[in-house]
């Protein structure tokens, strides 16, 4: 594992504001994920998504150290004051090493304990240790082929049907995350093969009936393994309605904006890494007989970068203590913390190949064996723009609150 470059954060970026709580418990993640996901980040970077080649190395890593156990009470988990705040910092640790690993934490750690929250206390306190453990991994799936960011009851093709003590499902869910070694899934359907209404039910994944389809080969983030889930007249009994029957589109909904404020953590984390390999390329790189970093362009674009990250992260972390102090929905901060974050992510590494040049746009040298992690950033940093809504969603999301919704629609 190459010796880690110097992190610009450390002496340009204050917790002013920050929980006593929220600061130690960053320290805690980096260390963490130094110890337990680093070896492992860049072959999980360049592998190809298989059902095997999850990373439980990682995975379990992380929750050993109770980094699964953030978002809960001192029942099952850590007993934060601000569990959303200390869940979307430790997803910006994780992303400031692997992108796709944030994006496993953000299903079993934020969209998952959403949705458990509506959970009966005997389903909670039958999986939760299990989540929090790492010994089970959950899933999260409200995308279909015909409908992600467009979700409505009436697009939901897979749907559910009432039966005797419970619910008979079909339909065939996309994309989703874990779900090829997960043994529990939060799914939305529909109520009835041509309701109106949704559903949020928690599926065994072991039940007759339900088959995980092959593995996604998707450009970069191959660490969160995605497939189909295809279900044929699989029984869900009626204890596991999360919420109430009906109402599932609103448990959906409220998980997802966690997830946006997960993933606009994310998006900072990728680019501070981002920012601190380009720091590090114009400190140590010489052209023209003096280091990259003396030229005005470089220091000017830079200087804005490290400002941009500074706002991204306080929009991220002002939209987790929202929902943390009582605000419910906390919907144009956490689209704005979505959108601004995730495309600074990717500006970040753009410029940061650019500053690299050819070493950049490498992933190894062949004579020398030296290798390059933005190959793998540029790949990984796309789908934060597209997943738990795409950006255009979430300005339209803004504009809406900004002008009214009788003029947006």
């Amino acid at each position: 594992m190459a010796t880690p470059i110097p992190r610009t954060q450390d002496r340009m970026s204050h917790d002013v504001f920050l929980p006593k709580e929220t600061v130690e418990l960053r320290a805690r993640a980096r260390a963490s994920v130094s110890r337990h996901l680093a070896p492992w980040a860049r072959d999980i970077g360049s592998r190809e998504e298989t059902a095997d080649s999850f990373c439980w190395e990682a995975f379990r890593g992380l929750a050993s150290d109770g980094l699964f156990g953030v978002p809960f009470t001192s029942e099952f988990g850590a007993g934060l004051e601000y569990p959303m705040l200390g869940t979307c910092t430790v997803t910006e640790e994780i992303a400031y090493e692997s992108s796709s690993i944030a994006g496993v934490y953000d299903g079993q750690c934020i969209l998952v304990p959403a949705t458990l929250r509506h959970a009966s206390p005997a389903l909670r306190e039958r999986l939760i240790p299990d989540l929090v453990s790492g010994t089970q991994a959950f899933a999260f799936a409200t995308t279909e082929p015909d409908t992600s960011s467009d979700l409505t009851a009436e697009r939901l093709g897979t749907y559910a049907e009432e039966a005797d003590g419970g619910y008979i499902v079909n339909g065939r869910k996309r994309w989703i995350t874990n779900s090829v070694v997960a043994g529990w899934v939060s799914m939305l359907v529909r109520a009835g093969r041509d309701g109106t209404r949704a559903h949020m039910l928690l599926i065994d994944l072991t039940s007759p009936g339900v088959r995980i389809g092959t593995p996604d080969r998707k450009m970069g983030h191959r660490g969160q393994i995605t497939a189909d889930i295809v279900l044929e007249n699989v029984h869900v009994p009626a204890e596991n309605v999360l919420g109430e029957p009906g109402r599932g589109m609103s448990v959906a909904l409220s998980a997802l904006v966690r997830g946006r404020i997960g993933i606009g953590a994310a998006g900072v984390g990728v680019a501070q890494a981002a920012l601190d390999l380009a720091v590090h390329r114009l400190q140590t790189r010489h052209v023209f007989g003096k280091p990259l970093g003396a030229m005005q362009h470089w220091q000017f674009q830079m200087a804005q970068r490290a400002t941009e990250i500074e706002c991204a992260r306080s929009l991220y972390q002002k939209a987790a203590m929202l929902l943390d102090t009582g605000d419910a929905t906390a919907e144009p901060e956490a689209a704005m913390a979505k959108a601004y974050g995730t495309r600074l992510a990717n500006d970040l590494v753009r410029e940061a190949i650019q500053i690299h040049g050819a070493a950049g746009f490498s992933r190894e040298v062949g004579e020398t064996g030296e290798t390059f992690r933005l190959e793998e950033m540029y790949r990984d940093a796309k789908i934060l723009e597209i997943f738990e809504g795409a950006n255009e969603l979430q300005q339209w999301i803004i504009a809406r609150r900004l002008i009214g919704r009788e003029i947006t629609g």
